[in-house]
């Protein structure tokens, strides 16, 4: 008997195997720059050593995901990435006897995988932004060889031809070229069919097992140039088969521009019906002011149709091959949360923290603030900063000046600032926050209705909370 969509929702949610949609995360009615799940906000903030958890054994899996959820993480990138970096990784077709990929058939050690990831992180309460195509996995870019091993390459499967399917037997440039026919495939390129087929087929794979839960979010691509008609391509698929099921899904795509303000970007920033939030990781290449405002011109952008703004990539260690630092992090990802980013995560290692000591204390002192002043109640609010230095403090407020927070970064010196309280109440209360430790100090009084000269407790990164003494 052929199931119906309707009849398999139905048989799903009564074995308890989906949730109601209606608790699914999605953005919040009350405030659309922000997610919600089961009808309240949520902040996503994380940090992960891999992009591609999934594909670790449960023996590493289970305590990095614990120490993300200890530290006060809720979110991970996960891309569906099988290029065999660390040894363990597997692809997801089936290996015949004769070393050959067959497309037609699932490795179920992949896919057994991807399912322990998703029941491991709902158990836990970490949300989850999956990443359905990496360009990386198809090159063989500087020596890495990766085309030369993968299921997809002719010489490696039963199913189609190099003159089939139009591949070539090497791929040696980076793959920001965008010269692989791997991107091309879609009925609005170059209608690959023979490929396409099989990619589809991956997709619905992977909804069969990600539908069944509640806390997941969807990105086309890892930083792609590809062309538009390849993501809009996917992010149609992915609703239609979400649909199929009785479900909705949340799509964005992230593009390789470190420039936010580049004409690629408006592919996702135009088109809300297509995109339902957007992914701003490469602005994570900036710093300082030019960081902010980046973001911020999203933002402005975005006002007559707000959407959750995710940065799921947030780079910066010391000897990080772009030259960025853990200050750089720290930084961004700090500056991020209080411009009004809705998922933040530390990039893994070497190119970012991962959830290191120093990443796991930036998680604390956030939600340390969080829980003082909830970011949702405030917006950036430059205007209210005076006698301000390049990139010595940022600032959001409340619009009835309420709830107001100052970042100061680790500077040469210890910043100092002038706040305007003007508007604010009379009686006040004030709490520094330590973000390199992660620890809060004592909750003192401060008199609004005034500007006030507001100095960090020493030269660190520092976060002031100040709210109604009431």
């Amino acid at each position: 008997m052929r199931m119906t969509g309707r009849l398999l929702l139905w048989m799903l949610m009564v074995t308890g195997l989906l949730v109601s949609p209606a608790l699914a995360i999605e953005p919040w009615e009350e405030n659309r720059w922000y997610w919600s799940h089961d009808g309240e906000p949520v902040l996503l903030l994380g940090g992960s050593d891999d992009d591609n958890l999934f594909q670790w054994p449960a023996e590493e899996l289970l305590p990095q995901l614990d120490r993300i959820a200890a530290a006060g993480g809720n979110v991970i990138r996960n891309t569906m990435s099988d290029r065999p970096d660390r040894g363990t990784e597997v692809y997801p077709f089936l290996r015949r006897a004769d070393g050959n990929y067959d497309l037609s058939q699932w490795n179920p050690e992949y896919w057994e995988r991807f399912e322990r990831l998703l029941s491991e992180t709902a158990r836990r309460k970490i949300f989850i932004q999956i990443e359905i195509w990496d360009r990386f996995d198809y090159t063989d870019h500087r020596g890495a060889d990766r085309w030369q091993v993968h299921p997809y390459n002719p010489a490696n499967n039963v199913n189609y031809t190099y003159e089939e399917s139009g591949f070539g037997k090497r791929y040696p440039d980076h793959p920001g070229q965008n010269r692989q026919p791997f991107f091309f495939t879609t009925p609005d390129q170059r209608n690959t069919r023979v490929v396409l087929r099989y990619q589809q087929a991956f997709v619905r794979k992977l909804l069969a097992h990600s539908l069944k839960y509640d806390h997941v979010l969807y990105c086309i691509d890892n930083e792609t140039s590809g062309e538009e008609a390849w993501s809009t391509y996917w992010a149609e698929f992915l609703k239609e088969e979400a649909a199929r099921a009785g479900r909705r899904v949340y799509v964005t795509e992230m593009w390789d521009d470190w420039n936010l303000r580049a004409e690629r970007h408006r592919r996702t920033f135009d088109h809300p019906e297509r995109y339902d939030f957007v992914d701003v990781s490469q602005n994570n290449h900036n710093r300082g002011q030019t960081h902010w405002d980046n973001f911020l011109h999203v933002r402005n952008l975005l006002a007559s149709h707000p959407r959750p703004i995710n940065t799921t990539k947030t780079y910066g260690a010391d000897g990080n091959k772009f030259g960025h630092t853990d200050q750089d992090a720290i930084e961004r990802f700090w500056r991020h949360l209080l411009a009004g980013a809705a998922s933040m995560r530390f990039h893994r290692p070497e190119s970012g923290l991962g959830i290191n000591d120093r990443a796991v204390a930036c998680l604390q002192a956030a939600r340390a603030l969080e829980a003082s002043i909830p970011l949702w109640e405030v917006e950036p609010a430059g205007d209210l900063l005076e006698d301000r230095e390049e990139n010595e403090a940022y600032i959001a407020a409340s619009a009835e000046r309420d709830a107001i927070a100052v970042f100061f970064p680790k500077g040469k010196e210890r910043g100092s600032v002038t706040v305007d309280l003007s508007d604010a109440p009379a009686e006040l209360t004030m709490q520094w926050i330590d973000i390199d430790r992660g620890t809060t100090g004592e909750v003192m009084p401060l008199a609004g209705g005034r500007r006030v000269r507001l100095s960090a407790p020493e030269n660190g990164n520092h976060v002031a909370a100040i709210r109604a003494a009431n």
